[in-house]
């Protein structure tokens, strides 16, 4: 097949483009390369959690890869077949697992048999969902998709050390289905879950109060707010000292909204807590039925799934709009956004309606 070529420098010019791009490469069988690879980070080019994405898509698919190493500004990826089974990936930093995981699972979803998965690095970090987003907002939005994936957390990892550990099930399914995410849904109640390791129990504790407070104030007052506060003698327990907050608004149609920050050096627990609340209680005043970030994780599925999918979500991001571009230029699937960048829009998409050629 003639080799497809992508620019990654465009648009938000980050992983993202990376791990889209290697994703639908495996799935179309097209050759791919990218230049350009982080062209607008600091510092530009390859890091560890992008090339352990790269090669855990490589793996799957049998792929031949070029310019894998740390720095690197091109790479190529040359796919063959899509296989299941079981596979172990160790990122060798505080990387995210979570994104490593984004590239692999719309792969796993069109190989031939289940694909069991363990991933070694940062399970909640900066600029990227922490492992509870993908455990109960993430994974259940796919569910109405037809696809059936789950993800456990064995031990928690933060920066610098990383270390953590997630266990993924990923099933194959035969076609995606489209989903609709519009209209105006009603609030049934609010998940949240402060978690620390190796600090003082009462940082947890004080993130969960001010979330209560904002919220309750809010008019919010069915709320469900868990503590894992995690020492050392856990097994559970990060290497790292680290902490932060999750929270979920379970909505009546059956979808949910996330929300989250993470805790950092210097930055009061309140503090923390309140990001997470005002940032959950922003989309839902904007009765978005999409958090901004599932936003730019859905494209690569509506793109893949039989059919017209709709969804209107609290803001539009650069992340979504890369997204989109890349799946255009793999695909060729068909999209429409109403709204501009940093506001409320919609997105449609008429999908290819790829099918898994194995089942």
């Amino acid at each position: 097949m003639e080799e497809i070529s992508i620019d990654g420098s465009m648009l938000e010019g980050g992983g993202q483009i990376l791990r889209t791009s290697t994703a639908l490469s495996a799935l179309t069988g097209k050759p791919l390369k990218v230049f350009n690879v982080r062209a607008k980070r600091s510092p530009p080019g390859l890091r560890m959690q992008h090339i352990t994405a790269i090669r855990s898509v490589a793996a799957l698919v049998d792929a031949e890869t070029e310019g894998l190493k740390v720095g690197s500004k091109e790479i190529k990826f040359i796919p063959r077949t899509i296989k299941g089974g079981s596979f172990s990936f160790d990122i060798g930093t505080a990387g995210s697992v979570t994104l490593v995981l984004q590239a692999l699972t719309p792969v796993s979803a069109y190989a031939p048999k289940k694909v069991f998965v363990e991933i070694k690095g940062g399970t909640n970090n900066q600029w990227a969902p922490p492992i509870e987003y993908m455990q109960h907002v993430f994974f259940p939005t796919l569910k109405h998709m037809g696809f059936d994936g789950s993800v456990s957390l064995v031990r928690r990892g933060f920066y610098p050390k990383g270390g953590g550990i997630v266990r993924a099930s990923l099933n194959p399914v035969k076609i995606l289905n489209p989903i609709n995410l519009t209209g105006k849904p009603k609030v049934l109640r609010i998940w949240g879950l402060a978690y620390s390791c190796r600090l003082p129990s009462h940082i947890p504790q004080r993130m969960v109060k001010s979330v209560e407070e904002f919220l309750r104030k809010k008019g919010f007052t069915e709320l469900n707010l868990e503590i894992e506060d995690l020492q050392p003698q856990h097994g559970k327990c990060s290497i790292d000292p680290g902490c932060g907050i999750i929270l979920v608004a379970e909505l009546e149609n059956g979808f949910r909204i996330g929300a989250d920050c993470l805790g950092e050096l210097g930055k009061p627990a309140e503090k923390v807590g309140l990001e997470a609340a005002s940032s959950l209680y922003e989309q839902l005043v904007r009765e978005a039925m999409v958090d901004f970030h599932l936003a730019d994780q859905l494209i690569i599925w509506i793109s893949l799934a039989e059919g017209v999918s709709t969804f209107y979500t609290a803001k539009l991001t650069l992340h979504t709009l890369t997204s989109i571009e890349v799946c255009k230029q793999i695909l060729g699937a068909k999209f429409k956004v109403e709204g501009e960048l940093g506001k409320p829009a919609t997105i449609t998409c008429e999908g290819i309606g790829l099918k898994n050629k194995f089942l």
